[in-house]
């Protein structure tokens, strides 16, 4: 009995080291993505720039330094700047985020990060990427940050695809007091390491981008940092820009996305106080 009792702890221990070289492993083997050369995952299902309806909220030509969308009251204490994807800050659905989260009592800022030069198609993205840097966006909109902060605003950055390198960047950084990243592009499991602030990650089961083995990967090293609060979440059976470039006509989709939507609010209401 003694015999036996000794060969199954034995067997726990292996056990328990196996699945600790596993979750080593899984944190720092290479994941193999998309090349740039091939079909960008980020630039399917671009979005229909004429699917404008009505906006809530309005335009500024310059906005601390920025071309900008602007939703909700400016004398809200607590403000959303959101960072678009590829296709910029003029797509119609990222626009009625906006207008979604301005309702619900906060100040949104939707900065032209881009500088009037979305993707589109016909353009090499090769080329097109090499002059818009996630980290030289998030160094310009950091004026605006500071400007909402001074009118004594509590600020957080929500970032979809592209947009979510830019929160990264910045989540670097004590600029910001919470993130959250949705289908993300271009982030690493290095960024993830250097976050100093509340950071909420939304992928997608289906992204083949920043697949839910990445997103596996984010988790494990933002859990190395005690001290940094983080929220993480896979929701199934969607593609990458499930969060703001979804299919309207179909049902599931719509569904998510506002269960996306909800999720970065409930995050940003729990992080963004005074």
């Amino acid at each position: 009995m003694a015999r036996r009792a000794t060969a199954s702890l034995l067997l726990i221990v292996l056990l328990a080291a196996a699945a600790t070289v596993s979750a080593a492993e899984d944190l720092t083997a290479p994941l193999l993505l998309p090349s740039a050369s091939s079909r960008h995952p980020c630039l399917d299902n671009p979005p229909d720039m004429t699917d404008t309806g009505a906006e809530a909220g309005r335009a500024a030509r310059d906005f601390h330094g920025l071309e900008a969308y602007l939703a909700g009251s400016s004398r809200a204490r607590r403000a959303v700047i959101l960072g678009s994807d590829y296709f910029g800050f003029q797509a119609p659905k990222l626009r009625k985020i906006a207008d979604q989260v301005a309702a619900l009592g906060y100040y949104v800022v939707v900065p032209d990060l881009l500088h009037g030069d979305p993707f589109k198609d016909g353009v090499s993205y090769e080329e097109w990427i090499k002059t818009h840097s996630p980290a030289d966006a998030a160094e310009k909109v950091k004026p605006l940050i500071a400007a909402l902060k001074k009118e004594g605003k509590t600020v957080g950055f929500g970032g979809y695809c592209w947009g979510s390198k830019v929160a990264v960047e910045l989540a670097k950084t004590t600029e910001i007091q919470a993130v959250v990243i949705s289908h993300p592009s271009r982030v690493t499991v290095d960024d993830m390491k250097e976050i100093k602030c509340p950071i909420e990650v939304l992928g997608g089961e289906f992204d083949v981008f920043s697949p839910p083995k990445l997103v596996h990967q984010f988790e494990l090293a933002l859990e190395q940092n005690k001290a940094i609060d983080h929220f993480v979440k896979i929701f199934p059976r969607v593609p990458h820009g499930f969060a703001c470039r979804y299919n309207s006509s179909d049902p599931f989709a719509v569904e998510t996305a506002e269960a996306a939507r909800k999720d970065m609010v409930r995050w940003f209401s729990k992080h963004l106080k005074h």
